[in-house]
């Protein structure tokens, strides 16, 4: 099924029903606190590339994760450019747009690549990280050797349980940034799986 251009609440009904893996559809994705604060809308102006970028999201990141950990919760995905802009202008904790094309922006490219991000919770794993706010590595390392991810980032506040950032990019850059106070900047991995890594997280084998 291709949807050209989203002009009627059909349209958005059609694309909201769109399956893009085993257990996430598109309007799963497209919730939106800023949209709906300031009555604006939150669809992808090339529904096509949307699909399409968020397919791979979900089918190489997310399921596999789902798979791993149990059911994931989505806080935030797609953004169209004005949600991004207007939650940039107004300090609502988003990037400028050129930063988010081919990230929440999944419609758009950052020079001529695509990807998509979608912000998450793994809820299994809540306890984990209240017990020691330092196991957000052991996260961070499982994806590294286990999944084709391009970005990730984690985020301080106490209240999002260890949400963060998860990219699939076209072209993956393998970064991983965290916002955690005492762990704030880079974590270094290699650019490839390391066995190595395995120690780094003993309650997720």
């Amino acid at each position: 099924m291709t949807i050209k251009k989203v002009s009627s609440i059909d349209k958005l009904e059609e694309l909201g029903r769109i399956r893009l893996s085993k257990t996430f559809f598109m309007r799963d994705f497209l919730y939106s606190e800023i949209a709906n604060w300031y009555g604006i809308q939150n669809f992808p102006d090339h529904p096509d590339i949307a699909i399409r970028t968020g397919t791979q999201l979900c089918e190489q990141l997310l399921e596999p994760l789902q798979d791993k950990f149990g059911r994931l919760e989505i806080r935030s995905a797609y953004r169209s450019p004005a949600v991004n802009q207007l939650g940039n202008e107004n300090n609502h904790n988003c990037g400028n747009n050129e930063s988010n094309y081919a990230s929440h922006i999944w419609d758009y490219p950052n020079e001529h690549d695509y990807g998509a991000t979608a912000c998450i919770v793994i809820p299994s794993l809540i306890e984990l990280i209240e017990k020691d706010t330092a196991n957000w590595k052991q996260i961070a390392y499982w994806i590294h050797n286990h999944l084709p991810y391009s970005h990730m980032q984690f985020f301080k506040r106490k209240d999002t349980f260890c949400a963060f950032n998860l990219s699939w990019h076209e072209q993956p850059r393998k970064e991983i940034y965290s916002f955690i106070t005492g762990y704030k900047g880079n974590l270094k991995v290699t650019p490839e799986p390391n066995p190595e890594y395995e120690k780094f997280y003993p309650d997720l084998i």
